[in-house]
This record gives C-alpha cells, sequence and structure tokens, in this order.
C-alpha cells in the first residue's frame, strides 16, 4: 500500500518538524511494516520546466514511423530566450498545449533504477533535438508512455520550473499491509494509525453528512446472502468531457493507480482515501431494478477487461434485467461501463462477504484493489459515507446533480446498522500476557485510542469494537493492541525457563544403539521414500496373495507407479544398492530403519470440529489407522572385504546377513534364534528365520537369483528385514551397553557328531541351556562331514569361552560347565563328544 504523506497529514495534525523517518518508526511499531521510501520525481536533475508548443511538423519516416519537428517556447531557462527545436515521437498534443521538457545538462531516471540517463542536444531524424518533451513513465511518475504529459491551460509560464506543477518531491511511504489489517489499506486507517501513534487528533475523512435513504434512488433488491448493504446514488446532468483534476490525478498515481476518467478516479480516490471500494455505472445502460443474486452455473459476464468469464454458482453477482453486469466485488461489467457520452450515473457502495468475495477472485484469477479489501473486510457502516464522497466530488467536478439516495439490507436499518461486537476481558489480562506492568488506565486508554467503548466493571472490561476493526474478535486480539500501542519495545526479554525431562526415551536409545552397532560392523545408513508399486512386488517374486502386496493407498501418490506406502523396506533399498553397484561400487552393505504401514480395511469416521471426540469415537478412529511397525532392512552385495596382494576379495553372502542379526541380538542383549525357513524373496535353501522366545521377527539370507537379476545386483546378495519394534521390545529392562571385565577368560572346545539333519543353532541353543551363567558366548568354527564320522552324520566344532564377573575361573568350574553343556546337548540333539 503506497501512502503520500502529505495525503496522510491532510487527517491527523502530525508536528510540523517531525521526519519521515520517524514516522515510519511509530507505524512500523505498530504493525504497518515499512517497505520502502519513495520521493516523487527521484533522479530528476537539471533544468526541467514548462514548454508551450509553438509549432508541430509531421515528418513520416521511411521506416514507417512520423515524427514531429517541435519549436517550443521555454522562456528563459535555455539562457537565450529563443524557442527550442525538440523532436518528439508522440502525438496527443497539439501547437499552443503546454507540456514538460527537460532541456540539455538534465538527467531523467534510468529505467528499472539505473543510473540516469543524460539528456544532450543531438541530432536525429535530420533536425538537431535540443532536449525532450517528458511523457510519465520517462519522468518515473507511472507507466503512461504512449504520449507525453499535457499541462492544464492555467499551468504557469513557459520556462518555470515543472517540478512544483508535477508536485515533485512529494515523500511516499509503502507499506507492507498484513491480512488481519484492512483497515490500513486506506489513508483514512494510515491516518488513524498515525495519530493514534504520536497521540495528536485525528480528523476522520468519513465523517460526512449525507441525506436520510428515501428509496429515491436506483432500485435494489437483495436475493442472496453474501451483501448485507447496499448503497445507490444518482447523478443527472454529468458531463462527461470534465477532465480528472490534478490533484486526484497526482495522488493515484502516487498509490500506483492509473487515470483513467473522471468518474473512474473519483472512484479509486475514494477507495484508497476511506478504503471502500465503490463502482459507477451508466444510467442509460441499465434495464429494471440492480438485483444482488448468486450466478447460475455456465451464466457468462464481460467483466471490464473485456474478458468472457463463466460463471459458477458460488458467484455472487450485481444484475439487472440484461443479466450479469458485475462480480460482486471483485470487478464490474463491460456493459454498463462509463463511457464518454454518459450524462447520468448510479453510484454503488455496497459491504459484500469476504468469504465470497475471496472465493470469486480465486476462481477467476481476477484480484482487484476493490477484492483486496473486501476479502480482508471493509468496515460495515461505509457505504453511506463513502456513496456520498463519490457525490460530492463528481458533482463539484463534473458538474449534475444528485437526485436520489437508495439504501436496502439489514445495514439499511438504523436499529441493525451497529455491529454491537464486544468483548470481556480481565483487567489485568494484558499485563500477565505481555509480561509488563499495565495498570488499569493504561489498558482502558489504549482500547480508547483505537475508538473502542470501555466500560470497567470491577475485575473485567467490556470493550465494544468500533465497527473498522472487523479484525478484533477475542480476548487476545485486544491483548495485543495494547501491547502494540504501549510499544513492543517495552516488553522485557525472559530467557525461557529450561524444560523439564528425561531426555531420550529408552527406545530412542536403543535405537540409535542399534544404529552405532550397524555402522560398527561397516554398513552405511540410507534413507528412500517410503513408496511401492505392484512391479516391485514382482519383482521380489512375492505371491499374488502375499500379505505384503496388501498395502494402503495414497490419494495423491507422487507417482501413479508406486502408489501405495511400503509394508517392504526392501524394494526401496535394493534399488540404492542397485544404483551404487551400477556407478562402479563393487561392493555395498546398506541398512535403512522406518516404519511401514500395514492396512487394517476399516474406513475412519468423521467427526466434526467443534468439539472434542468421544472416548468410544476416539476408539474408533484409532482402530482405523493402518499398524505402522518401524522394520529394519539390510542389504549386502558384492565384495565384503577388498582384495589386494594380501589375497582374494571376500564376497558377503547370507552367513554375513545372518551376522548381523545375531549381532544385533549380542549388543541388546536378546537371545535371538536362527532357523531355517522358505520365503520370498530369499533363496529357499539359504534363507533362515530369526525369533525369540518361539516368535519370529523376520528373515535374513541369500536373494533369489530372480530377484538379484530383476533388481540388477550382483548374484548371491543377501539381505535382512526384521520388525525392530519387537526386538526392542524384547531387550532386558536392566540391559546397559558392553560390559568389560577384568577377570580372565576360559577357553573350551568341543566337537559334537549329530545327525545331518539336525541344525546349527538347535546344538548350539542346548550348549547354553547346558552350559549355565558360566557361559560368555559360543561359537561354531568347524563343520565336518565325512568317512570318520560317518554316512548321515557331521561334526560340529564350538569354542566354549567362560568368564565370571568377580574371580578367576578354576579348571574344575569350566570342565563341569563344559561337561553339562555336552550332556544337555545329548539328551535334546542326539549329540555325541568326539
Amino acid at each position: 500500500m503506497k501512502a503520500p504523506l502529505s495525503w496522510i497529514k491532510e487527517y491527523v495534525d502530525l508536528p510540523a518538524d517531525l521526519g519521515i523517518e520517524e514516522i515510519t518508526d511509530r507505524l512500523t511499531a505498530l504493525g504497518l511494516k515499512l517497505e520502502a521510501i519513495e520521493t516523487s520525481g527521484a533522479g530528476i536533475e537539471g533544468p526541467l520546466v514548462v514548454g508551450q508548443v509553438l509549432t508541430q511538423e509531421p515528418e513520416p519516416q521511411k521506416n514507417g514511423k512520423t515524427i514531429n519537428w517541435c519549436t517550443v517556447d521555454v522562456g528563459d531557462a535555455n539562457g537565450t530566450g529563443e524557442p527550442q527545436g525538440i523532436v518528439c515521437g508522440a502525438h496527443n498534443f497539439k501547437p499552443g498545449d503546454k507540456v514538460v521538457v527537460i532541456l540539455p545538462g538534465g538527467v531523467l531516471p534510468g529505467p528499472n533504477n539505473s543510473s540516469g540517463v543524460q539528456i544532450s542536444a543531438r541530432k536525429t531524424y535530420g533536425h538537431m533535438s535540443a532536449g525532450m518533451i517528458c511523457s510519465a513513465r520517462e519522468l518515473g511518475l507511472g507507466e503512461e508512455a504512449d504520449g507525453i504529459i499535457v499541462l492544464p491551460a492555467d499551468a504557469p509560464a513557459p520556462g518555470t520550473d515543472a517540478r512544483e506543477v508535477l508536485g515533485l518531491g512529494e515523500e511516499i511511504i509503502e507499506f507492507e499491509i498484513n491480512p488481519d489489517r484492512a483497515y490500513a489499506l486506506s489513508m483514512r486507517g494510515i491516518a488513524r494509525d498515525a495519530a493514534l501513534g504520536f497521540d495528536v487528533p485525528f480528523h476522520d475523512p468519513a465523517q460526512v453528512d449525507y441525506p436520510v435513504a428515501d428509496g429515491s434512488g436506483y432500485p435494489v433488491r437483495l436475493e442472496a446472502d453474501g451483501c448485507d448493504f447496499f448503497v445507490t446514488r444518482v447523478i443527472t446532468g454529468f458531463d462527461p468531457a470534465a477532465p480528472t483534476p490534478e490533484f486526484i490525478k497526482k495522488r493515484l498515481e502516487a498509490t500506483g493507480v492509473r487515470s483513467i476518467s473522471l468518474a473512474v478516479d473519483v472512484s479509486n480516490y475514494v477507495m484508497m482515501e476511506l478504503g471502500q471500494p465503490t463502482h459507477c455505472y451508466d444510467r442509460a445502460k441499465l434495464s429494471g431494478d440492480i438485483v444482488v443474486r448468486r450466478a447460475s452455473e455456465g451464466e457468462k459476464i464481460t467483466t471490464l477487461d473485456d474478458v468472457v468469464r463463466v460463471l459458477s454458482e458460488e458467484d455472487l453477482l450485481i444484475t439487472d434485467d440484461s443479466g450479469p453486469i458485475g462480480i460482486a466485488g471483485v470487478m464490474g461489467g463491460a456493459s454498463t461501463e462509463i463511457s464518454e457520452s454518459t450524462t447520468d450515473i448510479v453510484v454503488e457502495a455496497a459491504h459484500f462477504d469476504p468469504t465470497t468475495v475471496f472465493r470469486s477472485q480465486k476462481r477467476h484469477k481476477l484480484p482487484s484493489e476493490a477484492s483486496k479489501r473486501f476479502e480482508r473486510g471493509v468496515d460495515p457502516l461505509l457505504p453511506p459515507a463513502a456513496a456520498q464522497r463519490v457525490v460530492e466530488l463528481l458533482v463539484e467536478h463534473g458538474g449534475g446533480q444528485a437526485v436520489g439516495v437508495s439504501e436496502v439490507g439489514p445495514g439499511a436499518s438504523l436499529e441493525t446498522r451497529e455491529p454491537f461486537r464486544t468483548i470481556t476481558i480481565p483487567v489485568d489480562l494484558p499485563a500477565r500476557i505481555i509480561g509488563l506492568d499495565i495498570d488499569e488506565a493504561t489498558v482502558v486508554k489504549s482500547l480508547e485510542l483505537i475508538g473502542a467503548r470501555v466500560a470497567v466493571s470491577g475485575d473485567s472490561l467490556r470493550a465494544t469494537i468500533p465497527s473498522y476493526r472487523v479484525d478484533l474478535t477475542d480476548p487476545y486480539d485486544l491483548v495485543e493492541e495494547v501491547a502494540r500501542i504501549v510499544g513492543y519495545d517495552k516488553v522485557p526479554s525472559v530467557l525461557p525457563r529450561r524444560a523439564t525431562g528425561g531426555g531420550l526415551t529408552r527406545a530412542q536409545q536403543l535405537r540409535r544403539r542399534i544404529g552405532r552397532a550397524l555402522a560398527g560392523a561397516g554398513l552405511v545408513e540410507v534413507v528412500d521414500f517410503p513408496f511401492v508399486g505392484e512391479a516391485d512386488f514382482d519383482r521380489l517374486g512375492l505371491p499374488a496373495d502375499d500379505v505384503l502386496r496388501h498395502t494402503v493407498k495414497l490419494a495423491n501418490p507422487l507417482s501413479s507407479e508406486e502408489p501405495g506406502y511400503t509394508t517392504t523396506l526392501l524394494p526401496g533399498l535394493l534399488k540404492v544398492a542397485a544404483r551404487n553397484v551400477s556407478r562402479g561400487q563393487d561392493g555395498v552393505s546398506l541398512f535403512e530403519t522406518a516404519t511401514v504401514a500395514f492396512p487394517v480395511d476399516q474406513a475412519a469416521p468423521i467427526y466434526g470440529v467443534d468439539r472434542r471426540p468421544t472416548e468410544e469415537e476416539l476408539e474408533k478412529l484409532l482402530a482405523a489407522i493402518p499398524r505402522q511397525p518401524l522394520h529394519l532392512a539390510v542389504v549386502l552385495a558384492g565384495e565384503r572385504t577388498r582384495g589386494g596382494w594380501w589375497g582374494a576379495a571376500e564376497t558377503a553372502s547370507w552367513a554375513d546377513a545372518i551376522d548381523v542379526v545375531r549381532r544385533l541380538g549380542t549388543e541388546l542383549g536378546v537371545p535371538v534364534e536362527v532357523a531355517s525357513a522358505s520365503r520370498a524373496p530369499w533363496h529357499p535353501g539359504r534363507c533362515a528365520v530369526v525369533s525369540v522366545d518361539g516368535v519370529e521377527f523376520g528373515h535374513a539370507g541369500e536373494l533369489h537369483p530372480n530377484v538379484c537379476k530383476a533388481f540388477g545386483l550382483p548374484a548371491r546378495s543377501a539381505a535382512v528385514e526384521i520388525d525392530l519394534d519387537f526386538l526392542i521390545s524384547k531387550v532386558p529392562a536392566t540391559a546397559a551397553g558392553p560390559v568389560f571385565s577384568t577377570m580372565p577368560i576360559a577357553k573350551e572346545d568341543v566337537a559334537l557328531t549329530v545327525p545331518v539333519d539336525v541344525t546349527v543353532a538347535a546344538v548350539e541353543a542346548a550348549l547354553r541351556e547346558g552350559a549355565g551363567e558360566l557361559l560368555e558366548t559360543v561359537r561354531l568354527f568347524d563343520v565336518y562331514e565325512g568317512d570318520q564320522v560317518g554316512e548321515g552324520k557331521k561334526s560340529l566344532a564350538f569354542a566354549l569361552r567362560f568368564r565370571a564377573p568377580d574371580r578367576t575361573l578354576k579348571a574344575e568350574e569350566t570342565a563341569a560347565a563344559r561337561d553339562a553343556a555336552v550332556a544337555r546337548a545329548a539328551e535334546l540333539t542326539g549329540a555325541v563328544q568326539r
């Protein structure tokens, strides 16, 4: 919002010695954020004078362009008093007109704030052109470039400095207006805040006398909600050729609004002055009553920008017997536009619903100065005053006579016009919220300064909100008003107290511990998108009825090929591994921890937001939420160790994948059991199911050859996927980090012969059970099948390590523990010690 300082000062008695920086600083502190300070005509240097065209000779050129060779009287400004010869490409002037001339030696502003343009006498089009006849754009006063500035006939004599004539040197403040401060989109609102900020008198331009409505204005009917107040005034005998006064033109240009014609300019002027948009219709083009109604679906209107727009049933229209003549609060229609022959005018000033206007301008992509104000909220009491201001200015400068006044809607009734919105707050609420010692008198004065009527009763305060502050709706809005008037700079800076709490939860600590353990094992963590499609499940080789294929479908997926939230982390992790292998990595060891989702096939009920759901409703909501366990996935592909002069590289295998799970179990103090299994996408003969206390929670092993081929991975790549939430739930409550003992370890090795169908895991579990609490670790280090153990049997060699936390073990103790372990293995698996 651009606001000329002189226009603001017209409504507020600011001290004469107050600088613009002080004014903008105070207004910024009150919530009107300063965007820029401009000075009209900044960048113009040297002789800029009034000139009078003496002769004008059109000269067609070979390029098809016609230039004017002119002689211009510039008085004594050129030092000789002789007419100045100037070439001009514009054609909107004639001999005798007064124009603005910049003489050689002057400087004009450069385009887009670039360095200035030096003016000199130079030969062009066969003439020596000494200066330039200026347009508004060349002077930086507007965007008009099709023609030069033609001054009024009563402009000062040739040679007079044109700066004062043009109003150059005007200081213009540009504010960034927040949506909740709609009142500041007007000189009235800005001036009111300036008066409030400096505690000086404010002269409200809306305080005008207007006639009582008697129905003599143009007839209007309201047939739809969205408009609660509609005022019409009628002017007859208007002179359509009447020019816009210079002060209106200059002020509109300063605010960034282009001058068009007197009727349009006055309407825009009042909008900038009061913040109330108005509209002028050519009465001769209206047929029948004006009717405010909703559009019919597919109905059309040609707006003032000559665009045909297809309307929606949600659009609020201004219509007559011919159909739509305007989109309410957004833009008028071309069919009733003011023209050069308009002599009778109908002035409209109305109050429209902000939401309706906002949706219409968004729907039609038609933002306008009017809609910008209506959608934020306009003072609902302004229409009669705004209509009166428009009528006064049009009659004063365009002649004619005001002959009628009509008002319709709830706002037209004196009993219902005042929106008596009141807010009650404790008197000490501002002090408690702001943190300052603010007494009752300061609170009352602050609210009265914004125009509220305040009544105090005991410890409570009731404020009747002024109509222009449509943004004040609850007690804390009043607290903010007190704070900004007292001064945000006075609010003390207090450091927040340190939040209490125990830091990371146990589950968070364990997840970090798992990540450190995996990183220590040489794995790299990755994060991938959790989306999946049927093609991914096909590449994994999952059966058609596999539970993993049943996914939560996304309403707006990033890709139509991956429309579901994944039930397994492997597709994404395998793609990442393949991408790294394809780019030259000889081996990859990756892991990812993330949630997966399993749908419950139960639609979530939709409740209102006006209250908290009941316990029963909450139960139904929670029951419809998909189960989302935290999973861990690991992929090992290609080389596990590098090869070189020391030996060949080792390739990752199924054993490495199983070892990852075992390592996590050891780290967390959870006894992980491993057994053979068959589960896609793993190789049927090299897949293990992992479990704790007999409950399965994942799989590990070598990927199926078809899966490796489908994803572009090296043959015999391995993978793991486990339910990490389940594993964490099994961690003992007393689990701590690694324990380092100062006691020596005792070593015992045993070799057991068992049938070939007995698994290593079963034998290991039996040894652990029999050895007792002195056993620290058990590790398989050799497997033998051959003539020495007999057909159908195999030999398993285990390294048993014993340690006591408080003493050195004796040979008798370790031997007894070893024998007990062997005996238990023999009992459970039929093992025979070799």
